[in-house]
């Protein structure tokens, strides 16, 4: 799979607009908030790191919460980018709104622009862009779960490898991604890596906390 001169092309700048704001409006829907709020009637940004995403809200002790969020948080980035590049026969317009709903999930307009660090919203868009490049990052997280038990230093190192995949293993496949599509997996990964800043500076304390722990 190449980059065609469609890709190149790409839609009017006017139609490229439309759908970056789509894609941040989609990705900006806080999902750990509403379902913490709807089912405890706790601020989940009140719990452990503040954070709105699927690792704090399971501090909350609510394990299907914490899926839930995983799973919608993923779900509007994968749903941003597929639609996007159906309407439009675009990799640059998917690219473009799942990079948007990337954002929007990292600075939501209805939360003051304080999101999420975008990991599950990551690999949402990563198998939505090229299954084969989601699953190596996904297994890469896994991995690094199982080894270190720490969520943010496995997301950390899953995102920095995802352009790497696109580079080197897929290609291998016969699976070279799309030059928009190495482009969401890099920009996505400096910004997880900028969200990133604090958590990298208690891993380098040994600070951390472990997945599952309970952040006071």
């Amino acid at each position: 799979m190449g980059v065609e001169v469609q890709d190149l092309v790409g839609p009017a700048l006017g139609t490229l607009a439309l759908v970056a704001a789509g894609g941040y409006l989609l990705g900006s829907i806080p999902f750990g908030v509403i379902l913490t709020r709807a089912a405890t009637g706790q601020d989940v940004r009140g719990i452990g790191s503040g954070n709105i995403g699927a690792t704090n809200v399971l501090r909350t002790g609510r394990k299907d919460l914490a899926l839930a969020t995983l799973l919608l948080d993923a779900g509007k980035g994968a749903a941003a980018l597929l639609i996007a590049r159906q309407l439009f026969d675009s990799e640059v317009a998917g690219a473009i709104a799942g990079g948007a709903a990337f954002l929007g999930h990292l600075f939501p307009v209805w939360l003051g622009f304080r999101g999420g660090k975008g990991v599950a919203t990551f690999f949402g868009l990563l198998i939505a862009a090229a299954w084969p490049l989601g699953l190596l990052a996904g297994a890469t997280w896994i991995l690094m779960a199982a080894l270190f038990r720490i969520s943010s230093l496995s997301a950390l190192v899953a995102s920095a490898a995802a352009p790497v995949y696109a580079l080197l293993p897929l290609a291998a496949l016969g699976l070279p991604a799309p030059a928009p599509i190495l482009a969401l997996a890099a920009f996505t990964a400096v910004l997880i890596w900028i969200r990133h800043s604090a958590n990298i500076a208690r891993l380098l304390k040994g600070a951390e906390p472990r997945i599952g722990a309970r952040k006071t």
